[in-house]
């Protein structure tokens, strides 16, 4: 199959390479819902040491920094109680931690999860999460940029591999909320 972005030499339809996800994410793409087909969500074939967005595009295009999205796990906390949420960025921007995802959560106190939390609460690895299967109770802040777009790049749940997934089907994940300004420049 030829990828709806960037020039792989692996790509297939999510449902057809269920082994090559962690089982969070295949979970996701088995019982998907919503008005994106699950065969829409591609998965490529990438190697796990160029996972990071930087070493990433300097082997498979620079073209793709502009169309790939970084999920990252952030806390909230307010007196005694904690909240893990996703946020969901473009790859050129940061997450606005201390305004806009503070506010949203209501907390007090926002930062990024540290990677045992991360990893442990997601069962994907770090430098893969991806917001396709995290826990349906988190909520999941796409940023509107990313929400806008075609198609975008993100983790797998692995540090092998990537996830092509069109815009729209971020905001119809459970617990999705479309938030702009989000991802800072």
């Amino acid at each position: 199959m030829h990828p709806p972005l960037g020039d792989f030499d692996r790509a297939l339809p999510a449902p057809d390479c269920l082994d090559e996800l962690t089982r969070p994410v295949a979970d996701a793409v088995r019982h998907w819902r919503g008005s994106v087909p699950a065969e829409q969500i591609v998965y490529v074939d990438t190697e796990p040491e160029w996972a990071d967005t930087a070493t990433f595009v300097e082997h498979y295009g620079r073209d793709l920094l502009e169309r790939s999205a970084n999920c990252v796990v952030v806390t909230g906390k307010r007196g005694g109680e904690t909240t893990l949420a996703a946020c969901v960025v473009l790859s050129t921007t940061r997450v606005d931690v201390n305004g806009v995802v503070r506010r949203h959560l209501g907390a007090r106190k926002a930062s990024f999860a540290p990677m045992e939390t991360a990893t442990g609460e997601t069962g994907m690895e770090y430098g893969g999460i991806t917001p396709v299967g995290l826990p349906a109770h988190w909520p999941i802040l796409v940023d509107a940029a990313v929400a806008d777009l075609p198609y975008v790049l993100v983790g797998s749940g692995r540090r092998r591999g990537k996830l092509l997934v069109p815009g729209k089907a971020f905001t119809e994940l459970p617990g999705a909320v479309v938030l702009e300004g989000l991802g800072l420049a």
